[in-house]
């Protein structure tokens, strides 16, 4: 009977976690796919090829690495489709090289951004961003290459071990987790703090007085005007959001992965399978961290949604009024009578018709 408990026990969570894995896998595919039609489908748009990196990486990850997650996952993982020692390997060279092309991509975008805010004017300081994504992907392609380096994998009685954390990588699991983890997140930590600091240090400046504005009084009023609030705000709270879910959200998504890349192999394979999906939730935040919290993405969505979406037919057209049509319509009533033909008052009959009422007539 506890045999049974336990095993329905297993099958119930093991149910949950396919649920939330495809519903994570559906959330990267639509929300990135969508966030690179608007990114395609706007020109003016800033960091537009950051993010266009970012959401194809994130694309590439949701059609080969997450569907392997859930099909070819070690028990206690999602599926129990084995591997045969090619996909093995395929495998593992894919896990190595787009995790490391995310988080260097994510640490690429914030330094862009931070070069814009803080160098505005100073294009020069700013590299070429296909050479920044070369570099990127160069980097991805030798991390990846060290998977090729790893153990083979096990023959059939034994797991396959296809991912980074079970062993794929061998003694360069370390050197892996440092360049593909370590580095992003300071990276990322440096540029969002700038970032931070600027808008801080913008939000502390005091206003400049407008043009032609009067010098303020010494009156009772104006000295209690400008006491400050009875509960102040701490300056740069709006500038703190940003930076702060950025690395948020990397920290939260990439610690566990990256610390479990720095445990023995024995240990980071049993908790393979939550960590490894934690950390693939990543890609289904992306579009919503980077793309929705924007305000020029939201303003591009919305004006690409209003031209999608067919407009309802009006029941009624509004008339328009212009100022002959008003006129004539004014005087069309001014001329109608209000009052019958014997209450209207009789003209004197001294009076010519035609006679002008100018002032030197009537004087």
């Amino acid at each position: 009977m506890a045999n049974a408990t336990g095993l329905n026990t297993s099958e119930v969570a093991g149910s949950v976690g396919l649920i939330l894995a495809a519903v994570v896998e559906a959330a990267a595919l639509l929300g990135n796919g969508a966030l690179l039609v608007v990114v395609l489908r706007t020109p003016g748009l800033r960091d537009a090829l950051y993010l266009g990196h970012l959401c194809v990486v994130d694309l590439l990850a949701a059609a080969s690495i997450m569907p392997l997650g859930l099909l070819a996952a070690p028990p206690p993982g999602l599926g129990r489709v084995r591997l045969g020692p090619a996909p093995c390997r395929a495998a593992r060279f894919l896990s190595a090289a787009l995790l490391p092309a995310c988080t260097l991509g994510v640490a690429a975008l914030g330094l862009a951004r931070y070069r814009l805010i803080v160098h505005p004017l100073r294009p020069g300081a700013r590299p070429p961003p296909g050479l920044v994504l070369t570099a990127v992907w160069a980097a991805a392609g030798l991390l990846g290459a060290l998977s090729l380096l790893g153990p083979p994998p096990a023959p059939p009685p034994a797991p396959a071990r296809c991912s980074v954390l079970a062993g794929g990588l061998g003694p360069f699991r370390p050197l892996w987790a440092l360049l593909a983890f370590a580095l992003p997140a300071l990276l990322l930590l440096g540029a969002y703090s700038g970032i931070f600091l600027v808008a801080r240090r913008a939000a502390l400046r005091p206003p400049r007085p407008a043009r032609g504005s009067r010098p303020r009084s010494d009156s009772l009023d104006s000295r209690l005007s400008i006491l400050p609030p009875l509960r102040p705000r701490l300056p740069g709270g709006k500038a703190a959001l940003a930076p702060a879910l950025a690395v948020g959200q990397f920290a939260a998504c990439w610690l566990p992965y990256g610390c479990a890349c720095l445990a023995p192999a024995a240990q980071a394979a049993v908790a393979e399978a939550p960590v490894t999906w934690v950390a693939y939730s990543a890609f289904a935040a992306h579009p919503f961290l980077y793309g929705l919290l924007q305000r020029p993405v939201r303003r591009a969505l919305g004006r690409l949604a209003r031209k999608a979406l067919p407009r309802p037919p009006r029941a009624c057209a509004p008339r328009a009024w212009h100022l002959p049509a008003l006129l004539q319509h004014l005087q069309g009533r001014s001329e109608s009578p209000a009052l019958g033909p014997s209450e209207a008052p009789e003209q004197a009959p001294d009076l010519p018709r035609r006679e002008s009422f100018s002032m030197p007539g009537a004087t």
